[in-house]
């Protein structure tokens, strides 16, 4: 009976995030479509708007991952070790998710994909190696590791991106656009976002929760 008890505690822990995660998702969909459009790109604008906030929801969550970390690691409470695992995973997922988003980005908007534009061949890079990082850190179950590993992975990626040349687009076009409309709409979406990644990272605490002896 106890033993059902917390089963059943933790598929609750867990089924909560998740249809918070796909409320959000319906919510970024329908923002989405309503985004204001441009003079030069249209209404194709939008799914700009969404890329953007999609890779900036995903560095917020590695960022939020390493910091963890960081307290981790000087303070030795799993709890900070574990929302380091928790957020790297989420945002890995957004992270590889943004690359079709990016993709669709560049064949509506210049109609061909540009798989050689320096920054979305460092986002697919990026997209590979943190993959392996999160299995290997997942196989290992070391908190400490998984801390230090996120801690050095957004480092490494932060680093990377500041010495990457932009082709396509400037590295802020929403802000430095000069429109309050789109800058306003734009906030909106990146907050729908973060709040996908974070329950995408409370779904994967849940599932850490479950395989818990």
């Amino acid at each position: 009976m106890g033993k059902s008890g917390l089963q059943g505690g933790a598929g609750s822990l867990l089924t909560a995030p998740v249809v918070w995660f796909l409320i959000s998702l319906l919510a970024i969909a329908i923002v989405a479509s309503l985004g204001p459009a441009e003079q030069s790109l249209g209404v194709n604008v939008r799914v700009v708007y969404l890329h953007g906030a999609w890779v900036w929801a995903a560095l917020a969550g590695f960022v939020a991952a390493g910091l963890c970390g960081a307290v981790g690691l000087l303070t030795r409470q799993p709890r900070w070790t574990g929302w380091s695992a928790a957020l790297g995973r989420s945002g890995l997922l957004f992270w590889i998710t943004y690359l079709p988003i990016s993709l669709w980005a560049m064949q509506a908007n210049w109609n061909g994909l540009f798989l050689a534009e320096p920054r979305w061949r460092l986002a697919a890079v990026f997209a590979v190696s943190g993959l392996l990082l999160q299995v290997g850190l997942a196989l290992l179950r070391r908190p400490m590791l998984t801390a230090l590993g996120n801690l050095a992975f957004i480092g490494v990626l932060l680093g990377m991106l500041s010495a990457t040349q932009d082709v396509l687009h400037p590295a802020s076009p929403i802000f430095s656009s000069g429109s309050l409309r789109i800058q306003v709409y734009f906030m909106l979406l990146l907050l729908l976002t973060l709040l996908a990644v974070w329950q995408a990272a409370r779904g994967f605490m849940a599932l850490e929760s479950r395989k818990a002896p």
